[in-house]
């Protein structure tokens, strides 16, 4: 089979696209024949193994899953012997190592059914990207009917489904993206737009989600009410070794002795909050935003798109 590579850490000339023998899943997992795949932020940090702290789980001289991808959709081909939720032929999304091939296995517990309603594309943009929002709004945040949140980064990935679940909660939300991005914040339900490029941050909110950001805690607080939730959500240009953990770090040990809550936060990839998300796109309450697909020979590219913060929504791998 075909499939996005790399030996050793680097930027995207590392990758290559690779005939590799087809994996075989073991007991609890499925194999994925790979119809599409998302293309998440963690993908450029796992590609060049920056921050280095990353390198303790991942590998330290070399990525421990040379395929890169972690965000699937597509059908099941075979499954192991302890699986019983699936079977071959469902159409599935949700996270594996891996996803930049035409065949991946997954684990059980990290995929759902995909929703009837969407293609493939759509559903390789929701399980990362659409999962961090969930527990950020749901689980961190816990945004609540009536309040007003603001969404820095509201035109990325992650910030187009926060503003959308901001809206599902019955949240007054404001959207902060650049000049070209207001009318997607606009589209996809958002109360206000800011365009931070011309634009000072005003107001007092309930909650603030900061999606990728590097604003100082000082200036984040200063938008929050006396009793505001701040939710850090990754963060870059914090150097090579903790990357956006330091600011995380700080928000911690700041937050027990003042009333606002300041909360770093790193999500987790799990099957009951992909079926959360797979119920509210059938209910139309959320819909992934498609900025581009990519072919698979092109994953490079899709990868240097994305970070260069230039895509509206999700970038895509079409296999």
């Amino acid at each position: 089979m075909k499939a996005i590579v790399q030996d050793t850490y680097g930027s995207t000339t590392v990758l290559e696209l690779r005939d590799i023998p087809k994996p075989t899943p073991e007991e609890n997992e499925v194999l994925l024949r790979v119809r599409a795949a998302g293309v998440d932020a963690g993908v450029w940090h796992l590609m060049t193994g920056l921050p280095y702290l990353l390198r303790l789980g991942y590998g330290v001289r070399r990525p421990k899953h040379a395929v890169r991808g972690r965000e699937v959709a597509g059908s099941v081909e075979a499954v192991g012997s302890n699986v019983t939720r699936f079977q071959p032929g469902d159409e599935v999304f949700g996270t594996c190592e891996g996803s930049f091939a035409q065949y991946a296995v997954a684990r059980v517990d990290r995929l759902s059914l995909k929703p009837a309603a969407t293609t493939f594309q759509q559903a390789a943009a929701l399980p990362i990207s659409g999962g961090t929002a969930l527990q950020a709004v749901r689980d961190s945040a816990k945004v609540q009917a009536g309040q007003r949140v603001l969404v820095i980064g509201a035109a990325g990935g992650v910030g187009t489904y926060a503003v959308q679940l901001a809206k599902a909660f019955g949240a007054h939300v404001t959207g902060v993206c650049s000049t070209k991005k207001l009318e997607l914040v606009q589209s996809i339900g958002a109360d206000e737009v800011i365009d931070y490029t011309r634009d000072e941050l005003k107001g007092q909110y309930d909650a603030i989600l900061d999606i990728a950001g590097n604003r100082p805690l000082r200036q984040l607080r200063r938008l929050l009410t006396a009793k505001g939730t701040l939710v850090i959500i990754g963060g870059e240009n914090g150097g090579k070794w903790l990357g956006g953990t330091e600011r995380l770090l700080r928000a911690a040990l700041l937050s027990p002795f003042i009333g606002q809550r300041l909360l770093g936060m790193i999500s987790s990839e799990r099957a009951k909050d992909f079926d959360t998300l797979a119920n509210l796109v059938e209910k139309g309450e959320i819909t992934p935003v498609i900025d581009s697909a990519y072919p698979l020979a092109e994953a490079a590219q899709a990868i240097d798109y994305v970070q260069a913060a230039k895509s509206r929504g999700k970038v895509t791998i079409t296999i």
